[in-house]
């Protein structure tokens, strides 16, 4: 399925994404669109090509075919100062846990070169945000999945990206911190960032999404909001869990 170009531009554009394994074709021909201030989550099945899809959009995986545009620059001919622009979050946080949390925040901040004065006042911003200022003076080893979860966010806003990629990042956490996380993803569209995350789970994407693209066997599906996807299942009137079961039931072809 091909969708075009979002109107008023898009932040995030996956144009023909494909990824082969050999002879196993993970991610088969994905087009999406994103805009700034836009929730748009990937919504599948383990194994569906989210994550693949991803990390194909970060840089971190090469496609075999198609381009990531971000603010219309070519991902993989222009490299680091378009990776720049984005922010991501992995499934698993990525932390330096014997820090503190105001060191590991000051230290991402003057990674991504912002001066000493801008990157300590981001750091106390962003701690505020997510909650922790009475936690940014303890290691980050001591803190819960949930907190962990918050800091990676945090850390991946320290530039102000204009993309936030984030991955499955509610997976595994107990009620109360997966609400504070989802907040907080609301909290950066609500200041202009696209946001495209994955997830397996009915409840995040009918909660936090713009829209939801449907991700099945390595191809998308449908791309909407509820809408739309009734329209495309021929369902209306439909929740969305008999959307997601209808849209997925006849999908054939690869399988990631």
């Amino acid at each position: 399925m091909s969708e075009g170009p979002a109107p008023g531009g898009a932040a995030l554009a996956l144009e023909g994404l494909v990824k082969r394994f050999g002879g196993f074709t993970a991610v088969a021909g994905v087009d999406l669109a994103v805009r700034y201030g836009e929730i748009v989550a990937f919504l599948g099945s383990n194994g569906a090509g989210k994550s693949t899809t991803i990390r194909m959009a970060t840089g971190l995986v090469r496609p075999s075919a198609g381009r990531v545009l971000v603010e219309g620059r070519d991902l993989w001919a222009e490299g680091a100062p378009v990776r720049r622009l984005l922010g991501y979050v992995p499934d698993t946080p990525l932390l330096y846990e014997s820090l503190t949390a105001r060191e590991f925040l000051w230290l991402m901040a003057g990674l991504y070169g912002l001066s000493r004065v801008e990157g300590r006042r981001r750091a106390d911003e962003l701690l505020r945000q997510v909650g922790m200022e009475r936690w940014a003076d303890y290691p980050i080893r001591a803190f819960s999945l949930g907190m962990k979860r918050k800091m990676a966010i945090a850390a991946a806003l320290v530039h102000r990206p204009r993309v936030l990629l984030l991955d499955e990042v509610t997976n595994g956490l107990d009620p109360r911190a997966a609400r504070e996380v989802k907040d907080f993803i609301r909290q950066a569209a609500g200041e202009g960032a696209a946001v495209l995350l994955t997830t397996h789970a009915l409840d995040v994407a009918r909660e936090l999404a713009d829209r939801i693209a449907i991700l099945h066997g390595g191809r998308l599906r449908a791309v909407g909001d509820l809408e739309a996807l009734r329209s495309a299942a021929g369902l209306p009137g439909a929740g969305l869990e008999e959307l997601f079961l209808a849209l997925t039931a006849e999908a054939e072809g690869v399988s990631a």
